[in-house]
């Protein structure tokens, strides 16, 4: 049996995971999906002064308080970020690392980092603004039809304190877990070139692809669930 933690990236919750959360469970293992401050569910807590040590914070609370050990930490797109930091944190409570189409981070590094002039300037306008960043409409995720529909009620605004906050985690123990990338290939999301990149230019990854859009935890839940069961 197996512990998986499950962390969305910005603007889901935890309910992003239910077409994927009972195959795990049906395969004899326990599965754990988290809700980050301020977005889904907890919504009603967004504010400015939420940041990525809020959110890493926020995994490392599910880790301690179910006592895991060896367990497969993975993060959706932003929580990459949220995922390394968690693992910093609590490298003993970790058996493996999923970047499912996420972010992979250096140390220092911000969520921002990588991204073009005008996807920063848009962003950071729009988070001086409103103080948060609004949910994109999902078919930019690669879907249509109902599905989009299904995840454009239920996306809600990212807290802007997550932004540009840098994280500074020691690369040398990170190096030595074992690390997962999945990567979704049809529409590639062009703000994971710089991360999809860099996994491709370095060793130590063990790399999947999924020919569906950013969340394929919708749009594909099957594919992606087998290849979590792979590292199982």
């Amino acid at each position: 049996m197996a512990d998986f933690v499950l962390v969305h990236g910005a603007w889901h919750g935890a309910w992003c995971w239910k077409r994927v959360l009972p195959g795990l469970w049906r395969a004899g293992h326990r599965a754990f999906a988290v809700t980050l401050a301020g977005v889904g569910e907890r919504a009603h807590e967004c504010h400015p002064g939420i940041t990525l040590a809020t959110h890493v914070q926020d995994v490392v609370a599910v880790l301690e308080a179910e006592e895991l050990q060896g367990c497969i930490l993975v993060g959706h797109s932003y929580a990459g970020m949220v995922v390394t930091g968690a693992a910093d944190r609590c490298p003993g409570r970790i058996g493996r690392l999923v970047y499912l189409d996420a972010k992979v981070p250096r140390s220092g590094e911000a969520w921002g980092t990588g991204h073009t002039e005008a996807v920063r300037a848009e962003r950071l306008a729009r988070i001086a603004e409103k103080g948060w960043l609004p949910p994109p409409d999902p078919a930019i995720f690669g879907l249509a039809g109902a599905d989009r529909d299904w995840v454009a009620r239920r996306l809600t605004p990212q807290p802007g304190g997550v932004y540009l906050d840098p994280l500074v985690f020691d690369e040398a123990r990170w190096r030595a877990l074992p690390r997962t990338f999945i990567a979704c290939t049809d529409p590639a999301l062009s703000t994971l070139a710089a991360s999809r990149a860099r996994v491709h230019a370095e060793g130590g990854w063990t790399v999947a692809e999924i020919p569906t859009g950013h969340d394929p935890m919708i749009s594909a839940p099957d594919r992606l669930q087998t290849i979590l069961l792979a590292g199982a």
